[in-house]
């Protein structure tokens, strides 16, 4: 019998809190230059510095959850993000929501990471992830459908402040310190804490592929609001209800990711989803009505939660200690962070059109790299029948849980090995009367 699958419900409600930051930008931004009357530059500077901000946290933490415990630094995660985003929309002085945003920032930052780093030592990386996507979207939602009914810069803020004083008390079921297979993997096979990070030239081709995925993503998120309101001519409330709209259609988008699972590989989701962001991006970005806007917006995050759920398996699959989760996903946080002033600034001078085109065309020389990281490392063979031949997942899978070393398993995707014949010629043909028959009547060992 197959012992039932536990569903980490600690680390999907970290995940929520780390990444409701982001998911919540453009309304974020938008509020800051209506409510504190900053300019649209401004203003998307403000994001990227929180963006940066949480990158930051994962870059330093990446090597150092399970030696200081994933607990202690979920905690003082969730207690900079509430201090920083709660201090923020209580007071209209710009330093002091500047500060606050970068402190709040730092620590999304701190509970990702912990997230990230836990969930790739799950058995099922990719379900963990995709029930963190699944959380996030409908919270955001349900943060889209209120905040444009209520007046002030910082409901946003405080909406991701609430959030993380509400996982606080989830965090006790994280570990405390460094204990647990994770931990004795960290210390390394010599005692010495030193442990070579595997699959290098993978892992930095996908992170700096995901540095770009994420920076045309969220180039146009983080003025998604502003093409609503000035170019298709949307009041803010109804703009509101598109993004609702939008992360609902992605939730749908998440639990048929999850529903598929592995059963395409990592390869087709990941070159061909990003094939279809980037027209959808190209169509938000020219919208000049209701019907063009809400298309663009609602295929796209109906599709985006679906592709990165995808690029987040793929990470945690390049390590089991999680190392290469956090630092793909830090490496993403930079894209996400220089995003909204990207965004500024491509839409000021040259318009919404033209900068939908670029970060179109952006995207699809993205996804030639990052599918060519999942038929290498995580998509299905590139020949028929080469998993029986050559091991595959089944027997990666076997490696991974028996102990059997990990060089003895070709990688999917490996050259085929070479048949060699042994030639036989020269061997003498036993005789047949060198054997005797076996007799039933004969005690064991008898002549």
């Amino acid at each position: 019998m197959y012992a039932p699958r536990t569903t980490p419900w600690p680390l999907v409600a970290l995940f929520t809190a780390g990444y409701l930051a982001p998911y919540l930008l453009p309304t974020t931004v938008g509020r800051l230059e209506r409510g504190l009357d900053l300019s649209a530059t401004q203003a998307g500077a403000v994001g990227s510095l929180l963006l940066l901000s949480s990158a930051t946290a994962g870059f330093l933490l990446a090597s150092r959850v399970e030696r200081t415990g994933a607990r202690t630094l979920a905690r003082l995660g969730l207690v900079l993000a509430a201090v920083g985003y709660g201090g923020a929309a209580l007071t209209t002085a710009v330093p002091a929501v500047v500060a606050g945003a970068v402190i709040g920032g730092f620590g999304s930052g701190t509970a990702t990471t912990v997230a990230a780093t836990r969930i790739a030592a799950e058995k099922d990386p990719h379900r963990a992830s995709a029930l963190g996507l699944l959380s996030v979207s409908a919270l955001a939602g349900a943060v889209y459908l209120t905040v444009p009914h209520l007046p002030g810069h910082g409901l946003t803020l405080a909406a991701i402040a609430l959030t993380a004083l509400a996982v606080w008390p989830l965090t006790s079921r994280l570990p405390g310190g460094t204990s647990g297979p994770l931990a004795a993997e960290a210390a390394g096979a010599d005692g010495t804490g030193a442990s070579r990070l595997p699959h290098r030239r993978s892992g930095m081709v996908l992170a700096g592929a995901m540095l770009l995925w994420s920076l045309a993503q969220n180039a146009l998120w983080g003025v998604s609001g502003r093409i609503g309101v000035d170019q298709a001519h949307l009041s803010e409330p109804t703009v509101g209800v598109v993004f609702a709209v939008a992360l609902g259609a992605g939730l749908l988008g998440v639990l048929g990711a999850g529903a598929l699972g592995s059963r395409l590989g990592r390869a087709l989701p990941i070159g061909g989803g990003t094939v279809v962001i980037a027209g959808c991006i190209a169509l938000s970005a020219s919208a000049t009505g209701l019907g063009s806007f809400a298309a663009g917006e609602i295929a796209w995050n109906t599709v985006y939660p679906v592709v990165l759920s995808y690029l987040i398996g793929l990470a945690a699959s390049l390590d089991a200690r999680g190392r290469w989760a956090v630092l793909v996903g830090s490496a993403s946080s930079l894209g996400t962070a220089a995003g909204p002033l990207t965004g500024s600034v491509l839409s000021a001078q040259a318009g919404f059109p033209v900068m939908g085109a670029v970060l179109a065309v952006g995207l699809l020389l993205v996804a030639v790299p990052m599918t060519g990281v999942a038929l290498h490392t995580g998509g299905r063979p590139l020949l028929p029948g080469a998993v029986r031949r050559r091991g595959g997942h089944p027997a990666a899978l076997v490696a991974a849980t028996t102990g059997t070393p990990s060089g003895a398993v070709p990688e999917v995707g490996a050259p085929e090995q070479p048949v060699v014949e042994i030639p036989l010629d020269g061997t003498p043909e036993p005789a047949r009367t060198a054997y005797d028959t076996a007799a039933a009547t004969r005690a064991p060992g008898g002549r």
